[in-house]
């Protein structure tokens, strides 16, 4: 068993669901300290709710030599197993069927975690006078609101001058196999709470009240159908969902008060967020819908276009993957590359096959942990040690 296999069972059977990193920040801090990497911990969240407090470990080599900052992101917190009992073994006790590693965490991203943190010690024995510096950033708040992690540590470096120069995600990108898609971009996220007035009333009485449901219901129409850009080169179009709607008192003689309506919008770089809000509100406002709305950020859209960081990782998959190129895409969910990339110049994401993530029973494949470490490891001597 190698050495990236064992780390990923060791984390696997600490119950970090988010926000708790559940002890693998400890397990993580002593193997780097052991290889001569100098940790800090950036812990955040409210002083007076320990229970929510996230932590955040900075982990650094620096080599004798100038050179870049190399940095290998990763969170250790996972979302909640569901029920225990549709899982075939317990979600945090590591377990070995069929040439599958199962725990909760074992795709999304213990794995990854576990074979940045082997390939960066094995990358700094190897190559002790490399340029340049090593850097891990691990964090336990990803899978939850996202406000005390790399949000956090980026507002720590920017006051501080922290420089960063390349950076990997490890968040499970791969498809069908291990290394064929990097992510090179995310599309933005933009939501939105929207409350529409009526005037509660008896439905044997309409004249007397006004439905919020039939006042809203053109405006609905129009912004499901509207294509709010084409997207580019990069990104697919923009879309727009509605999560949630809601309305009404439970009788079935009552014309509703108010309707609520949850909405998401997954942003190109063809759209920016104030655009979007714009757009909406034009949309309601011709309709004379009564509203009001409150709006969520969940991060802007990044791209990193082709250049050293994407091909230093794709000639590492290459040659661990027996030729395959990946392809780069910006498709999907968001994740701390928002966060990181307000900072760093490159960002991409690369790791393990994502068919399992957030299911019962999540896995991932023995087999693919041993050449990420590799590729991880070959990514680091290219742009550090050439």
């Amino acid at each position: 068993m190698n050495d990236a296999l064992r780390l990923t069972e060791e984390l696997i059977a600490c119950p970090s669901v988010t926000p708790a990193d559940g002890g693998t920040l400890a397990i993580l801090a002593e193997r780097l300290q052991g290889a001569g990497f100098t940790c800090e911990r950036l812990d955040a969240g409210p002083p007076e709710r320990p229970e929510a407090r996230v932590g955040n470990l900075f982990a650094v080599h620096a080599g004798p030599r100038p050179g870049p900052t190399v940095v290998l992101l990763g969170h250790v917190d996972v979302v909640p197993p569901g029920p225990l009992a549709a899982w075939r073994s317990d979600p945090f006790v590591p377990t070995h069927r069929d040439g599958r590693l199962y725990g909760r965490g074992a795709a999304d991203m213990k794995t990854a975690v576990a074979a940045m943190t082997v390939a960066a010690m094995q990358f700094v024995a190897e190559a002790p006078q490399h340029a340049g510096r090593v850097a891990l950033l691990f964090t336990s708040d990803e899978e939850g609101p996202s406000l005390h992690g790399v949000r956090h540590v980026v507002e720590v470096f920017a006051a501080r001058g922290e420089k960063l120069d390349a950076c990997i995600v490890g968040e499970p990108t791969s498809v069908e196999q291990l290394g064929d898609m990097i992510k090179n971009g995310r599309r933005g996220t933009l939501s939105g709470r929207l409350l529409v007035k009526g005037l509660q009333g008896h439905v044997a009485y309409p004249q007397l009240a006004r439905n919020p449901v039939h006042e809203f219901a053109p405006a609905l129409a129009e912004l499901a159908a509207t294509r709010w850009d084409d997207g580019n080169e990069h990104f697919p179009p923009t879309t727009w969902q509605v999560s949630n709607i809601a309305a009404g008192t439970g009788a079935l003689n009552v014309i509703p008060g108010t309707l609520t309506c949850e909405f998401n919008f997954r942003y190109s770089t063809e759209s920016t967020t104030e655009s979007l809000k714009q757009r909406v509100e034009a949309i309601l406002a011709r309709h004379e819908v009564e509203h009001e709305i409150t709006w969520t950020h969940g991060g802007e859209a990044f791209l990193t276009r082709p250049g050293t960081l994407s091909e230093a990782l794709t000639a590492a998959i290459a040659a661990e993957c027996g030729g395959l190129v990946p392809a780069l895409s910006t498709t999907g969910g968001t994740s701390d590359g928002r966060f990181i990339a307000r900072l760093c110049p490159q960002v991409v994401e690369f790791g393990v096959v994502n068919a399992s993530i957030h299911q019962v029973d999540e896995w991932v494949e023995v087999a693919s942990v041993a050449p990420l470490t590799a590729i991880y490891r070959r990514t680091l001597a290219s742009l550090l040690a050439p």
